[in-house]
This record gives structure tokens, sequence and C-alpha cells, in this order.
């Protein structure tokens, strides 16, 4: 094998293909992992927690044959192969996985990054592009204040966003302002279509009066 083994593995026919490099040293590590393993068969998953979001982590855990899946992408070695999850594989594109040896033994090394960046097609619709920002923008914000906000819909015509503020943020006296003078600002300037941006438990907006 090559110091770098750099795997391709096309997500769909239409979807750009994933570039996932896997080191020699990082290779043979996982097989001693996988051999230790009583079961036969045994395979390590690479995958994204919460892809797309501030809060992405690279992630790797063993995978026994009954929990593979149809869709997973493998790429095969001797001995033991290593599934990526399918809907994963945006956000592994440039990910590489390494094992430099130490005094203290070793250290697995793992970087996706690309993990972060939400991943939206040509065709997202709006509420999915609103999502994205809330969670990749937003939230991380008032995550320091101990609050959150989600979308729970849009209204009329896709022209008013309701939105509900959850953790520290729900029921606080200043959320009006956080929501006129942040969240509703980076909204509109983000999607012009948006002619609003209401709390789910503004009564005064007589569209959304029944939350």
């Amino acid at each position: 094998m090559n110091d770098i083994t750099q795997v391709n593995a096309a997500a769909d026919p239409v979807d750009q293909a994933v570039n996932i490099k896997i080191s020699d040293s990082a290779a043979e590590y996982l097989k001693a992992l996988v051999d230790k393993q009583e079961s036969q068969g045994m395979g390590i998953r690479i995958f994204v927690e919460k892809p797309g979001t501030p809060y992405a982590e690279c992630c790797m855990a063993y995978c026994p044959e009954s929990e593979v899946d149809e869709s997973d992408h493998v790429i095969d070695y001797d001995n033991f192969n290593v599934y990526l999850k399918n809907d994963s594989l945006a956000y592994l594109v440039d990910a590489e996985v390494d094992y430099n040896k130490d005094r203290f033994g070793g250290q697995l090394t793992f970087r996706a990054p690309k993990s972060k960046v939400p991943q939206l097609g040509e065709n997202a619709s709006l509420e999915e592009q609103i999502f994205h920002v809330l969670q990749a923008e937003i939230n991380p914000m008032l995550a320091s204040h101990g609050g959150n906000v989600s979308l729970e819909g849009l209204r009329e015509d896709n022209t008013v966003a309701v939105l509900r503020f959850g953790g520290g943020c729900q029921g606080c006296a200043s959320v009006d302002l956080t929501l006129k003078e942040g969240v509703e600002k980076t909204l509109t300037e983000r999607f012009p279509e948006l002619k609003k941006v209401v709390d789910a438990t503004d009564h005064t907006y007589t569209e959304n009066a029944y939350y």
C-alpha cells in the first residue's frame, strides 16, 4: 500500500465523489482493533454525527456484519472492511484518517474539514435553508446563553417564518429584542422573500394565535 490510500466513493450517480484519505498506519491500527474482536466479519464504520452543524463530530465505531446497510459505501482492506455511512458522504469529502505512533502508544486522528459545512443542493427548499442558518449561525450564539431557536414552519405562502425559542430563551424578557435585532434581521437579509419573522408564542399574530 502507499503511504496514503485515497478512496473515491460516489455518493450518487449525480453527486460529487467522496475523497477520503486513510494512511497505511491508520489502516493497520484499525485492522489490529478489528482482529481483537471475537465477532467474525467485524468492520469499522466511519460517519459524521450531527453533520452540517457547528456540533458535527467525526466518529468511528465497530460495525458487525449484521449492522451493514445496503446504502453503505465499502472500502475493502485485507481481512476487514471500512463502511462509510451514506448520509455522511457529502461531509467526508477531503477527510483524512491517520495514526501516529509515539512513546505513549499512538494517536488516531480523524479530520473532516467539511463536516460542519451545510450541504444544501440546488433544489433545497426555503425551509431547509432557514434550518441550516439557524443551526449553523444563530444557535451557536444563543447557546452561550443556554438558549436555542427552531423553525416551527412557514406561513402566508412562505413569507412568514414562525420560530420557537427554547432553553434559556424560553420565557426570557429579552426574546423580543433577540428576535428583532438578531434573528429576524439575519433571516430577512439572507432570505428577501421573508416579509416577517414571528415568535410562536406571539398571540398578536392572528395566523399563529393557536400557539
